[in-house]
């Protein structure tokens, strides 16, 4: 304020540029160790880390295996449904379907009604693979949540449930 009592264009200019000083010195320096796309990251490199330790087939990985779980729960599938129930891109998800194929886990046949549609279907051997893997995979989820208590567990499923 000017001495007179009196606000003028440059008194209130001061006093914007104060403010924008002020609140510049209150915003903590970015720090991207703090932000939720590194977190995620990092979360999931550890869950990944874990998954490999753990899961006792040094060949399969965490997303062959959520492609052997849709598989299982979907029966036959395009891969569109695939891409649809396990978060997979397209260009992943063929390398993923000629792995799991050349270890006889699944069959790649030809829709009758649309030949270029690829039906995707898990095999004898995909299942009993899978039967073996659950119980491991159980204790994978329990292992990558063990930092947290119970409560704690509930909350970031349901965050991470929200957020997509």
């Amino acid at each position: 304020m000017l001495a007179s009592g009196q606000s003028g264009p440059a008194q209130e200019a001061v006093e914007n540029q104060l403010a924008a000083e002020n609140a510049a010195r209150a915003t903590p320096p970015y720090d991207v160790t703090e932000q939720i796309g590194y977190l995620l990251r990092r979360a999931y490199h550890r869950h990944l880390a874990i998954f490999q330790e753990h899961i006792g087939d040094p060949q399969m990985t965490a997303v062959q295996f959520a492609t052997l779980c849709a598989l299982e729960r979907q029966g036959q599938a395009s891969q569109k449904d695939l891409i649809a129930a396990t978060a997979i891109d397209q260009g992943t998800i063929r390398g993923i379907l000629e792995r799991l194929q050349a270890r006889g886990c699944i069959t790649l046949d030809k829709d009758r009604q649309d030949a270029r549609k690829v039906l995707v279907a898990i095999t004898p051997a995909g299942r009993a693979l899978l039967d073996e893997m659950i119980p491991r995979a159980r204790e994978i989820t329990h292992r990558t949540l063990a930092e947290l208590n119970p409560a704690e567990q509930a909350a970031a499923i349901f965050v991470l449930r929200k957020m997509f």
